[in-house]
Formats: C-alpha cells, structure tokens, sequence
C-alpha cells in the first residue's frame, strides 16, 4: 500500500487564510487557566513552515499550533 502525504496534495500548497476571529479565540481560550505543556516532535521544516505562516500572519508561532488544533477539534466535533 502507498503512502500519501498531506504536503503531496495539490490542495496543501494553497494560500490559507487564518480567520482572525479563531485565532484571538486561541489566544483567549483557557488564558486564565493553567496550561499544561505538551511535546509534538515536528520536523524542522515543518516548524519553519509554522513560524514563517505566523509571522506573515503577526501572531506566535505557538498560537497558530493551537489555531489549528483547536480547528481540527472543531471540524471532528461537527463531523460526529
């Protein structure tokens, strides 16, 4: 069985657009509550992709992280 990658997709080299909305979502949600830490091991060209999405968007790289799991968790809340 082949393996596909989501990079090897048409539709992941596309433009995304982060709904402003969400990401202040993210930098609010829990900001009163103890986080805890996490570790996800990501490639470096994976976290340079990250950092270089947040930085022409204006906001940490590690809210964006949160932006899109949040996200993801919204998406498999709605398709349940």
């Amino acid at each position: 069985m082949k393996k596909t990658y989501v990079k090897s997709l048409k539709t992941y080299k596309k433009t995304s657009l982060l709904d402003s909305d969400k990401i202040l979502e993210a930098m609010r949600r829990f900001k009163d509550s103890p986080k805890k830490p996490t570790s996800v091991a990501l490639d470096q060209e994976t976290i340079d992709e990250l950092k270089a999405i947040a930085d022409k968007n204006g906001i940490p790289y590690q809210v964006l992280i949160r932006v899109f799991i949040l996200d993801g968790l919204d998406r498999i809340k709605k398709s349940a």
